[in-house]
């Protein structure tokens, strides 16, 4: 491709790096001109046939997700359609942005069409004078070509248009090459471009064209539009390129850089990725050793990197060998959230620093990033606060750099680093080449949040490491881990654990937004935050490995919502940000394309609004395990038991959106009123068993909920109890009519229910948690939690094999460092969902526990 205008090495570097930009905003409209840009200038104009390459990038770019392509020309529209035959997916516009329909003649005014009828009566009239000129008749206006011609008769003719039919009243000309275009409507290209744009929503718009007649689609372009000239001349094109051949050369790398963007640049299956933590914070870490995702100063605050969702331009930190090759491995050091990732030669060992926390120093993040051995090495530090939102520039100081111009403290401690700063767009990089085998000990990369100190701390780097690793490998060491897979079950405790925030009490569901249910789908979803369902099953899942300051901590947090609400738990929502607070409102972020193409990308959860009754059965269930392993009753954990009960009582009867927070009406789902049951169920063995005061009439109201859901969540055809009420739909979390001992094991209508879930929603290692349609585009993957749950099934009714097997091929699903993501897809076999995933981590927990008796 040449390039000129400026020295063309630099010409050529900044049109690449615009191509880039541009392919990189939300949505895109690529549009260009026909004759001279699509296909070559011919002499005789029904003969130019658009060049095959750029035809087919312009069919690639209309195909991928918001992307749009577009033909401007001053052809008429039918003609332009004829000859082009370009797919229906390219919008196309003739006449110089007068046709953008086929009928548009017949919107033409009466006055218009007798001027069209005139005009076009004289500039034949013209035309037969000289040889050579021809014209061509549009539906609002006509054209008079004089390529053909001699320069005399060419001259002659195009005075005769210019003195006669062209200074009529509502007539407009546009000079082209070797062309007058006559037109009835006043318009041009650059009309038609903004009609466009706004038509499609385009974020940014990529013109290319070589036309007299294009400068008005120049002139028309802003922000972080790019114009490309085709050919010589003077133009308001900020970039050229040579000819046809360049253009399709051009329209490919185009749709090459808009694919691998929206597809994701260096795609990691979810499950491979690692994730570090210091009790307050993640970051996920690949098996290559980029870190591709980090939040600051909160897990639900904006993402420092979020290249997992974004590619490169949405901020990473990578370091690996200068001679590339794959890793050896990656693994967690026993009983710690240290993530080791080993290449020959090159070890580097990532954790989070949880000492300036335990001092209080709640604000800090502190990232380490420990490299060993012999090889040179490369770094790249690239910090994009805020999603990318907020640029930033990077400043060496002293020993490291400073992060200036964001909303939070950033620095890089990394004495003895040059580092090179490339501005890249918006954006800056650092990066730097160290040779190991010439430094004396470990490189060590300190990255510090929240803290603008580049100074060396106190207490040595390894010290504060022992200190970290030993909290995480005392509390690990303390758990009842059993005999069946326990590095996976202290793996999962581990994982649990590091979702519990520390500060607070809450229980996050995952470190991660908007990981999709469906590669390419909208199933994304933000996962940062405390569902009271979530949170009590994964204290519940380490209270049974023996350890109750989770179960404790979130007790705290929960009574912090609870006064929020009154202390009226009917109040409640479904979840809570970890400071126990209502979320703000969910919104996306459209400058990301999302893992692998997977759009939109959101940031909070619409579901903190809807009606979600079954939360109060896993609370009282991790209150009677609590009571159990401690011996006794809390004052809160009685006061919370009554008046959930109270709550219970006030709304069982009512409509919900369920589990699984279906963006549909409400209805009356079995899960939660079996849940409504769990909860004045295991009030009353609470009373029985610890004294607790309670009510006459809990058993009487016990009994009818259950009598409620028995008969009405019964259905006779599917032979099963179903999801809802009155509904056909088969739902994993109906088990729960046996797990929760509202039904016997040996209860037929139990062992009818798993047979036909196992029958309709498992596929392989994975259960599905319901088939019907739930008014969202695309399917999701098979939902661990629920395998789990069909395992526990099994376990009840005597199906031990069948279990072992299904919990063999639970285990199967986890990644290489033994996190589980939310969903598995059972065809593609790779994990999907949010990750890692607490529902999934107490699921292999409980299995694995009752797999011990």
């Amino acid at each position: 491709m040449s390039v000129s205008q400026q020295p063309e090495k630099t010409a050529r570097e900044s049109l690449s790096e615009a191509l880039k930009a541009v392919s990189r905003v939300p949505t895109l409209l690529v549009a260009c001109d026909y004759d001279g840009t699509l296909a070559p200038i011919v002499t005789d104009p029904s003969q130019a046939k658009p060049i095959h390459e750029s035809v087919t990038a312009l069919r690639s770019l209309a195909s991928l997700p918001d992307t749009h392509s577009a033909v401007i020309s001053g052809r008429a529209l039918r003609d332009l359609a004829a000859l082009s035959r370009l797919p229906a997916e390219v919008y196309l516009v003739g006449s110089h942005g007068s046709e953008f329909d086929v009928d548009f003649q017949d919107r033409l005014g009466e006055a218009d069409r007798r001027t069209l009828e005139k005009m076009t009566n004289e500039l034949y009239s013209i035309a037969a004078r000289y040889n050579g000129v021809r014209v061509e008749v549009k539906p609002a206006g006509a054209a008079l070509h004089t390529r053909e011609a001699s320069e005399d008769d060419a001259e002659l003719a195009g005075t005769a248009v210019t003195e006669g039919p062209a200074t009529w009243p509502g007539v407009q000309m546009t000079e082209g090459k070797a062309v007058l275009d006559l037109s009835v409507v006043s318009t041009h290209k650059g009309d038609a471009l903004d009609h466009l744009r706004h038509q499609l929503g385009a974020s940014a718009v990529l013109f290319v064209g070589d036309d007299v007649t294009d400068e008005n689609a120049f002139a028309s372009l802003h922000g972080p539009d790019v114009g490309i000239k085709v050919g010589n001349g003077d133009s308001k094109a900020e970039f050229r390129i040579g000819d046809p051949q360049d253009v399709a050369e051009l329209l490919a790398r185009v749709a090459d850089l808009r694919a691998r963007w929206l597809r994701g640049e260096s795609t990691t299956q979810i499950e491979r990725h690692s994730m570090i933590a210091d009790g307050a914070n993640h970051a996920l870490i690949t098996p290559d050793a980029r870190m591709t995702w980090m939040c600051h100063p909160r897990p639900d605050s904006g993402a420092v990197f979020a290249h997992l969702l974004g590619g490169e331009p949405a901020g990473h930190f990578t370091v690996q060998p200068a001679a590339k090759g794959l890793p050896l491995g990656q693994r967690y050091r026993a009983g710690t959230m240290t993530v080791e990732t080993r290449w020959p030669g090159l070890t580097v060992t990532d954790w989070m620093d949880s000492t300036p926390r335990r001092r209080g120093d709640l604000n800090a993040t502190v990232v380490v990033r420990e490299l060993s051995g012999s090889v040179p090495v490369e770094i790249e530090f690239a910090p994009r606060p805020e999603f990318g939102q907020i640029p930033v520039q990077l400043q060496p100081v002293g020993d490291g750099i400073m992060v200036l111009g964001g909303n939070e403290p950033l620095v890089l401690r990394s004495p003895g680093i040059e580092w090179t700063i490339d501005k890249e767009g918006e954006h800056y990089t650092a990066r730097a080449a160290v040779d190991l085998s010439e430094r004396e000990g470990p490189l060590v990369l300190e990255l510090r949040c929240g803290v603008d100190d580049l100074q060396e701390w106190g207490t040595p780097v390894m010290v504060r490491r022992r200190t970290t690793e030993a909290a995480w490998r005392n509390w690990s060491d303390s758990l009842k881990v059993g005999r069946n897979e326990p590095d996976m079950v202290r793996r999962s405790a581990l994982t649990l654990r590091a979702l519990c925030h520390q500060p607070t009490g809450a229980i996050l569901a995952a470190a991660t937004t908007s990981l999709p249910e469906e590669l390419g789908g909208v199933r994304n979803w933000d996962y940062r935050f405390c569902w009271i369902r979530d949170g009590a099953l994964s204290a519940q899942a380490l209270v049974d490995l023996g350890s109750l300051q989770e179960a404790e901590q979130f007790f705290d947090w929960t009574a912090g919502v609870l006064s929020r609400t009154g202390g009226k738990p009917e109040r409640l929502a479904p979840l809570y940000d970890v400071e126990g607070y209502a979320p703000g409102p969910e919104a996306v972020i459209p400058t990301l394309p999302g893992y692998a193409g997977s759009r939109p990308v959101r940031v909070s959860n619409a579901a903190n609004r809807q009606v979600q009754l079954d939360v109060f059965g896993p609370v009282a269930a991790l209150v009677e395990s609590v009571a159990h392993r401690r011996g006794h009753l809390t004052e809160f954990e009685q006061t919370i038991m009554r008046q959930m009960t109270e709550a219970v009582e006030k709304r069982w009867h009512e409509p919900d959106h369920g589990i699984w927070e279906e963006r549909q009406a409400p209805r009356h789902h079995v899960y939660s009123k079996v849940m409504c049951w769990q909860t004045i169920d295991r009030a009353i063995k609470l009373s029985e068993q610890f004294g607790m005061e309670g009510e006459a009439h809990w058993p009487e109201l016990r009994d009818a909920i259950a009598s409620n859901v028995l008969d009405l969540g019964w259905n006779d055809r599917v032979g099963a109890y179903t999801a809802a009420y009155g509904s056909d739909d088969l739902d994993a979390a109906s088990l729960w009519v046996g797990l929760s001992g509202l039904l016997a094991p040996d209860d037929d209508r139990y062992l009818k229910t798993v047979l036909a879930t196992e029958a309709a929603l498992r596929k392989g290692p994975t259960v599905y948690r319901y088939l019907k349609d739930d008014g969202l585009p695309g399917h999701e993957g098979g939902f661990t939690l629920c395998s789990a749950w069909l395992a526990e099934a099994f376990v009840q009714l005597g199906r031990r094999v069948d279990a072992e097997e299904l919990f063999e091929q639970i285990l199967a699903t986890a990644g290489p460092t033994g996190l589980l993501s939310e969903e598995w897809d059972p065809i593609a076999e790779h994990g999907l969902g949010n990750h890692p995933q607490a529902y999934s981590h107490l699921g292999l927990i409980r299995v694995a526990r009752l797999l011990e008796s």
